[in-house]
């Protein structure tokens, strides 16, 4: 609702149906709706339904691109296209391979993701950009498990969310030493980027004693 973008495309695959209707009128709102595109696909739909809901989202985000837009494309989430995709090989007939995922499960994820980032009319005055924000679930809080490792492989950064944060009643829940900008270093002067290591420093000795403190 608040984004400076100037179109907003989200992809809500395989969410809750409730949870859809809140995210409409509550979320967005009527400001928000009247410059975004929504393209949802509910857990209860088809797995090949989840799996090109979350391609017509960036089928969609990329159309705006062409017209030299800047895109905030959202999509909540990876982990469900994922899953989606690891019904459809292994009812193809695909071994599983990694927790049960088949390989195309893996060779789906860059196919998807890398279509994020600015246009391919990069001579032209306004060739617009696509920032994408990807939600992964992890399975059983293991940040190394096959699906959130691979988009880590692909994407320009991660912010890692912890539950044990959102317990102790601090939001955005946000793991500070685990979220990483791959793009910030370039946004930043030499000062900052030295203000930005002393933090994770200062922050890093703390949590190696936390439980003595």
């Amino acid at each position: 609702r608040y984004t400076e973008a100037d179109v907003s495309v989200i992809g809500l695959v395989g969410e809750r149906g409730r949870e859809v209707q809140e995210f409409l009128e509550d979320d967005l709102g009527e400001d928000g709706l009247a410059r975004s595109v929504v393209i949802v696909a509910t857990g209860d739909e088809p797995a090949l339904m989840r799996r090109q809901a979350a391609y017509m989202t960036l089928a969609v985000a990329e159309y705006f691109r062409s017209q030299g837009k800047e895109v905030l494309c959202l999509i909540d989430s990876v982990t469900r296209f994922a899953m989606a995709q690891r019904e459809i090989g292994l009812a193809a007939g695909e071994p599983p391979a990694t927790r049960g995922y088949p390989p195309t499960a893996f060779a789906e994820l860059p196919k998807l993701l890398e279509r994020a980032g600015p246009g391919l009319e990069t001579g032209a005055a306004n060739p617009g950009s696509i920032t994408g924000l990807f939600a992964v679930l992890v399975e059983g809080d293991d940040y190394n498990e096959p699906i959130s490792d691979a988009v880590r492989g692909i994407v320009d950064g991660h912010i890692v969310m912890e539950r044990a944060i959102a317990e102790r009643g601090r939001f955005p829940a946000i793991n500070v030493l685990k979220s990483i900008s791959r793009t910030m270093p370039g946004c930043h002067g030499p000062a900052e980027r030295q203000l930005v290591t002393a933090a994770r420093q200062t922050m890093s000795a703390y949590a190696n004693m936390e439980e003595l403190i």
